[in-house]
């Protein structure tokens, strides 16, 4: 076999699964071990897999990784929307009549604007807060790979109020250490929305990048409370909370 035209052998090792590729091809032969760790057998996956590489703006400096971080893209908040209930979330504050899952669009409330959610979080009138601790490495993710590579992690959350009933809602998002030592976090003000608002949604984002060597947890928090102090579930819907590793 290491007789094989390159061409050839990419061809061949692109349709091994990935597994097999690094541990066991990668030990047959010098032309192998080469051919595997270059770029030619890791684009091709990429074209068979569906990662989108024409429409690149610059190459990735390492296919390799860019294939994997494709691959492993997937929302890491687990349960974004209530569809189970409070399950995956924990609660740090749960004043007023506590949190509530809510089928969209309620009273005084609106549809998600593009139909992935159909139930969210209402807060009441007493601050409530839940957080999700996300263990980037038993997410699949290796400590080499996000000491050097430092792949941009993309956080989202989705907030409305009751066009009857003004709110405040906030996020706060941090970049953790193994020791759960912040590095870095992402903290707006809090939003405020007053009474007889168009009760539309608001996406609110953030990217973090090139946040240096030893990120190992993602802390995704988020809560709000209504400011009438009305009895019940008057304080800010929230859903389809996202947290991404980009390729």
């Amino acid at each position: 076999m290491e007789s094989l035209p390159e061409a050839v052998l990419v061809k061949i090792l692109a349709y091994i699964p990935v597994v097999e590729l690094i541990v066991v091809c990668r030990l047959v032969c010098r032309q192998w071990k080469e051919t595997v760790d270059g770029p030619a057998v890791w684009v091709l996956k990429c074209q068979q897999d569906g990662f989108a590489c024409d429409s690149l703006e610059k190459q990735p400096e390492d296919w390799q990784v860019f294939y994997f971080l494709n691959a492993k893209k997937r929302n890491l908040i687990q349960n974004p929307c209530g569809q189970d209930g409070l399950e995956s979330w924990q609660i740090t504050e749960n004043g007023g009549d506590m949190w509530k899952v809510l089928e969209l669009p309620g009273d005084c409330g609106r549809e998600f604007p593009n139909k992935t959610a159909s139930q969210c979080f209402v807060a009441s009138y007493e601050w409530c807060k839940k957080y999700q601790l996300v263990d980037l490495l038993a997410a699949g993710y290796w400590e080499e790979m996000l000491d050097t590579v430092q792949p941009d992690i993309v956080i989202k959350d989705w907030y409305a109020a009751r066009s009857d009933c003004g709110c405040v809602y906030l996020l706060s998002v941090q970049l953790l250490s193994d020791t759960e030592n912040v590095i870095q976090e992402f903290l707006p003000e809090e939003i405020v929305i007053n009474q007889f608002s168009d009760a539309n949604w608001h996406e609110i984002s953030h990217t973090f990048s090139k946040y240096g060597p030893g990120v190992r947890y993602i802390k995704f928090e988020h809560g709000g409370k209504d400011n009438q102090f009305w009895n019940g579930w008057f304080g800010p819907r929230i859903t389809n909370s996202t947290i991404l590793v980009e390729p």
